[in-house]
């Protein structure tokens, strides 16, 4: 008789923490877990200072820029605490990038709705995403949706990744002839960034602990010292070299500042008016397949899916994004969602709830300590995003490449979510032709009928999008 083996089965909690989170299930630790949270921080810290500077051209409120620096830093902190208390994912929520300019330049400055009846828009879409998890719609949809185009969304984040940390390194510029072009490898933040990615892929190479949080802390250190050129802030919008820390505490610490003309401002009786259905409608549909498919590829890297592609806790998960919008909205920032920097503290070995909750503690340590977060320029977690982006493509070794039914969707997938700069256009060109191809092909079994409900809701809005 053989002894069956225990090589898969999961060391005893240790302690309350460890049963809470389930660390030793997960193959965890609190040290790794605080690592990854850390790491997912300083990835997605730029959100402090971003989200401020786009919002505070729509919010004409005193102090603006604190003020939504603060609400952006309290939003972060409750999305990614409730997410890692209640759903126990290491998946951090903030306010979104793309959201936060189509609420500022397209629904304020663009359409002249108030920015607290914005707000308010905000609040709603929050209360239907909850409502849609409470009753398992969301569930539902991810459950219909197959694996290829699953494994694809995980794929197709990581290219979106990739691309952003391009951009943000400046190796990616724009270019009026051909869309995109190589940028000059020798300015600051190009060669600075390059540095950064060849240490960190080097540690990782050598399977050293911590090496996407130790290469973003040493690109920051090289370019401190070298005295490069890459924060914001210079003459005429110039990039300049690390001006010094500006708080009024041995430099790096700062009061924080109670967001008073922001909190509780929204305007839900306005945004209900039958001229603000589309708005909602927008922050809606953008939001849902954008923070399911994040949610989805975020998940399925952890390896938390099982057999059948199936999120667990899906439905508490789906709701803490909700729950996350609706409060951002009553801080007074636009909607706030799960974030796909949350690659990298996964990357990092992140695997439970306890690296959300150290993301959203470090996100209120930053309203007190956000003058040092400012010494962290972009070139230093642009090598993270490109690493983590590569990282991420290993799923599509299991898309059935033979099969064009399958590899053609998978494959635009992927590809919309980098060149159309949307997580959402990737997965719903994904299900639109997955659906149409089984069709055409004599094939139409094959798809779940919920997916068939979601291709024409998707194929509506792109009609209605054309003949605004």
């Amino acid at each position: 008789m053989t002894t069956p083996s225990t090589s898969n089965i999961p060391p005893a909690p240790r302690g309350a923490l460890d049963q809470f989170f389930g660390l030793s299930a997960a193959r965890s630790s609190v040290p790794q877990e605080l690592r990854a949270g850390l790491t997912t921080f300083l990835t997605m810290s730029y959100i402090l200072f971003v989200n401020p500077q786009i919002l505070s051209s729509a919010i004409p409120v005193p102090n603006a820029f604190v003020q939504l620096l603060m609400s952006t830093a309290i939003a972060a902190a409750f999305g990614s605490i409730a997410m890692g208390l209640i759903a126990r994912y290491p998946f951090a929520q903030a306010p979104g990038m793309g959201l936060n300019a189509f609420f500022a330049f397209t629904v304020v400055l663009g359409l002249k709705v108030p920015w607290e009846t914005a707000l308010g828009a905000v609040f709603i879409s929050g209360v239907l995403f909850v409502l849609l998890s409470a009753l398992g719609a969301r569930h539902a949809i991810v459950k219909a949706i197959p694996n290829s185009i699953k494994f694809a969304i995980t794929a197709g984040i990581g290219a979106f990744l990739a691309f952003l940390g391009l951009r943000s390194a400046g190796i990616v510029v724009n270019n009026d002839a051909t869309l995109l072009g190589m940028g000059a490898l020798t300015s600051p933040t190009a060669w600075l960034a390059i540095v950064g990615l060849l240490l960190t892929a080097g540690l990782m190479a050598r399977r050293v602990k911590g090496a996407i949080l130790y290469g973003i802390l040493a690109t920051t250190l090289l370019a401190i010292v070298t005295g490069a050129a890459v924060y914001a802030g210079g003459p005429n919008g110039a990039l300049q070299a690390f001006p010094g820390f500006t708080g009024r505490f041995l430099g790096v610490i700062d009061a924080p500042v109670w967001p008073a003309d922001l909190v509780g401002k929204l305007d839900i009786a306005g945004a209900l008016g039958l001229g603000l259905l589309s708005v909602v409608f927008t922050f809606f549909f953008v939001d849902f397949f954008d923070a399911t498919g994040t949610l989805t590829g975020l998940a399925q890297k952890t390896g938390a899916l099982d057999a059948n592609g199936d999120m667990p806790r899906a439905r508490r998960t789906f709701a803490m994004d909700g729950l996350a919008a609706m409060f951002g909205a009553f801080m007074g920032t636009s909607t706030t969602t799960a974030y796909v920097e949350s690659a990298s503290g996964i990357g990092e070995g992140g695997r439970t709830g306890l690296t959300a909750v150290t993301v959203g503690v470090l996100f209120l340590l930053s309203m007190f300590l956000w003058p040092l977060a400012a010494a962290i320029p972009a070139a230093a977690t642009a090598p993270a995003l490109i690493l983590v982006g590569a990282l991420m493509m290993e799923g599509v070794r299991h898309i059935d490449w033979d099969d064009i039914s399958d590899s053609l969707p998978a494959f635009l997938t992927i590809m919309a979510m980098p060149l159309t700069f949307s997580i959402a256009n990737g997965v719903s060109l994904g299900v639109i032709s997955y659906c149409a191809i089984k069709v055409i092909s004599g094939r139409v079994r094959e798809v779940n009928p919920i997916l068939y409900v979601v291709a024409a809701l998707l194929l509506a809005r792109y009609v209605f999008l054309a003949t605004e």
